[in-house]
């Protein structure tokens, strides 16, 4: 890729409205964004600073302001996003920080920050264009400025740092001195992006901007936050999904200490609202709820089980890649193999439960919460408020934790607000419980696949039939983006080309999908459909090399001609372990690859399980090609981050329905990785080029499988269903 030459719209970067929100009442500061300038968040009261643009503030002390409309909730995407905004910019990187703008104010700018989603690994894949632009728009209006100023050509001016050099002179001055001027001026109609080649902080592996703050204390998460006069919420909904609340007795808590309220809220759940939690807590606790269980009552694990298993043998399905006769190849095959794996349903389980504040009158509607998409949440907050959206607002707190539980549901602000509505003018912070949490998520959804595979007499894969039966995300989440009634989504890691194609060419394929909903709400998790996708795939590749007498790796070259990058991951893992060679003794390897989010992964575990059938997993390389690499040290902490939320969900991870309601309840029945089983993690980041893949989801595909298949090496064992918790992993005679 080389200089990007882009139009820039005056609708982008200068305010189309000054008719915003007032900001954070109750004293709190939140910066209004209006071309008149904002308050410095050092010194609300102070002098205002204006924006250069709307991604760029800059203060007199030549402190960079940048505006990130994504969520951090620790993959750092807050640095990444400043990144490239202050490459294009090219300022001084130890004077840049970072503020949020609020949904309310996008909205009021005609959407000049575009998407506030985070989830999709498209935090940057998704937006780099656009900051990129609004960097180098800040610097040429910065440079015009200063150009004025000294009433030369702008051409004969250079930058770096912060600091506009006119180089025929040598006369120099600073973004800080030359900021206001600069925010009076029209952006360039055309702006030209860096050629990577000259690129100095896209690539770097700087330091986070938000790691001090965590380690001092400074940060506050939602669960942290305190207004002057607020009120706290404990909340208990039905446990049985479809459920609805029948009776109550607030009588008989009222007058427990600290019990401020007792509120139902909507068809389904009780608040207790106190003057502290733990008083709101003690109260719900003791109080009588009976419950209308409704029509699911008799749902089960086992019900469910039944009912994808029939999906397995269905006729109708739809079809998410087709390639050549697949049941032709298969009958004509001179060995079949066939095996038949099942996912069960998991919970995002973040470490900081739902939660929401809110403040609510008759003519404004403000909520603080931690969110993945802040529109999606002031859309929640504006239709539980009774308010038109104008009239609300959303301030963005670090999340901690997301995993997409926190994108497309936003039932805890709804919630939020409805309390708050009971009690106008009061602040009323909702904080879930654990087992709330656990018992009213949406989650990761269950499936069971069936893989069919047939060999030629040289061992060669001549056609696969991968038929998978179990949940559709959007048909509970968003039908509108199903297309004939399918669900694309279903079809991670297994599509014929795109962000999720398969890695490997099969000259007969077909992958379809039985569609079978339980009522349990499924909802878009870490790595989503990939997870259990790539360890059909890749399990299943490894039986199929297995059964053909051939090497794993090389079982998989074979079909892999066409797609290079994949490839090329593939081939790197298996050179940093060693492949060719024997694997340290008592141990066991196993690999996988896929593609996802647009980024090619690969692994490769090193396992040893004892004469007891304990499982130590010793080490996993794993490689990765996103295209462009903003923050080589960030993609290693994702990489190994992801591998513990997915070793946790292989050796933990599920949630079983028993009455129609989720059994686990706290982290003693749905537990996470201990550091003492992580393995240790070797990183490769070999960026290509060309391209921008995800980064927070795509590796942990592969983690599992990779896992899967050193276990069967180490003890002939096939694990199909999961997790391994049930699994006697003692080797097989």
């Amino acid at each position: 890729m080389g200089k990007d030459t882009v139009d820039v719209s005056r609708r982008e970067f200068v305010i189309g409205s000054t008719a915003l929100g007032a900001g954070f009442s109750l004293g709190l500061y939140l910066p209004i964004v209006a071309r008149a300038g904002i308050s410095s968040p050092d010194d609300p009261g102070g002098d205002k600073v204006p924006e250069v643009n709307a991604w760029v503030v800059i203060r007199p002390d030549d402190t960079v302001v940048i505006r990130i409309a994504r969520s951090e909730m620790g993959q750092g995407t807050l640095t990444g996003l400043a990144q490239m905004v202050a490459e294009e910019l090219e300022c001084d990187w130890s004077k840049v920080t970072t503020e949020y703008p609020t949904p309310g104010q996008n909205l009021a700018r005609g959407r000049v920050w575009r998407s506030f989603s985070t989830g999709g690994s498209q935090g940057i894949r998704g937006s780099h264009a656009y900051v990129r632009k609004g960097g180098a728009v800040a610097r040429e209006m910065l440079i015009e400025a200063a150009a004025e100023a000294w009433d030369v050509d702008p051409g004969e001016c250079a930058v770096a740092n912060g600091i506009i050099t006119h180089v025929p002179t040598g006369r120099v001055t600073r973004y800080g001195k030359v900021a206001s001027a600069a925010a009076e001026l029209f952006p360039p109609e055309q702006v030209t992006l860096k050629d990577p080649r000259d690129w100095k902080l896209i690539g770097k592996p700087v330091k986070r901007l938000d790691t001090a703050d965590k380690l001092n204390g400074r940060q506050v998460f939602g669960a942290d936050l305190k207004l002057p006069g607020m009120l706290n919420a404990a909340i208990r909904a039905c446990p049985t999904f479809g459920g609805r609340v029948q009776r109550f007795d607030a009588a008989s808590v009222n007058g427990m200490p600290g019990v401020r309220a007792v509120v139902s809220v909507g068809e389904d759940a009780v608040a207790v609202v106190g003057e502290t939690w733990w008083q709101a807590k003690r109260a719900l606790d003791a109080l009588p709820i009976e419950w209308d269980r409704g029509t699911n009552a008799e749902v089960s694990s086992d019900s469910i089980d039944a009912m994808l298993a029939e999906g397995l043998n269905a006729e109708d399905a739809f079809i998410g890649h087709q390639k050549g006769d697949a049941r032709a190849a298969l009958q004509a095959a001179d060995r079949v193999v066939e095996a038949t794996y099942a996912y069960p349903y998991q919970n995002h389980a973040t470490m900081e439960p739902m939660n929401a504040t809110a403040l609510w009158t008759p003519e404004r509607c403000e909520v603080w919460c931690p969110t993945q998409n802040g529109e999606a949440a002031l859309e929640a907050a504006a239709t539980a408020s009774g308010l038109a959206t104008g009239q609300c607002e959303v301030h963005k707190i670090h999340l901690g934790g997301g995993f997409g539980r926190r994108g497309a549901f936003h039932d805890f602000v709804t919630q939020a607000v409805l309390i708050a509505r009971q009690l106008p003018g009061i602040p009323v912070k909702l904080l879930w419980t654990r087992e709330e949490d656990m018992q009213h998520g949406h989650y990761h959804p269950i499936t069971q696949c069936r893989l069919t595979g047939g060999l030629d007499s040289q061992g060669n894969l001549t056609g696969l039939h991968v038929r998978i039966s179990g949940q559709s995300i959007l048909a509970s989440v968003n039908p509108a983006w199903m297309s004939n009634g399918m669900d694309a989504f279903v079809f991670q890691g297994m599509l014929p080309d795109g962000d999720h194609e398969i890695s490997y060419t099969v000259p007969n394929l077909l992958v379809d999908h039985a569609m079978r909903n339980p009522p349990v709400p499924p909802g878009f998790w870490r790595g989503v459909n990939v997870n259990q996708n790539a360890i059909y795939l890749e399990c299943f590749l490894d039986e199929l090399a297995h059964a053909a007498g051939q090497d794993p790796l090389a079982f998989r070259r074979k079909l892999m001609k066409h797609h290079p990058k994949s490839l090329a991951v593939l081939d790197a893992v298996a050179e940093r372990v060693g492949w060719e060679q024997p694997a340290p003794a008592g141990t066991y390897r196993g690999l996988a690859v896929c593609k996802a989010f647009a980024s090619h992964v690969a692994a490769c575990a090193e396992v040893s399980v004892d004469g007891q059938g304990r499982l130590k997993i010793h080490r996993i390389v794993a490689a990765t090609d996103p295209g462009y690499a903003v923050n080589p040290q960030q993609i290693e902490a994702q990489v190994e981050g992801s591998f513990v939320y997915g070793l946790s969900a292989l050796l933990y991870g599920e949630c079983t329905i028993e009455g129609g309601a989720v059994q686990q309840r706290n982290f003693d029945d749905y537990p996470s990785m201990l550091i003492s089983e992580m393995p240790k993690v070797e990183v490769i980041v070999m960026p290509s080029g060309g391209f921008w893949g995800g980064i927070g989801e795509p590796t942990i595909a592969v983690a599992a499988p990779a896992v899967l298949n050193a276990i069967f090496q180490a003890t002939g064992r096939r694990v199909r269903r999961f997790p391994l918790k049930h699994v006697d992993l003692r080797a097989t005679a």
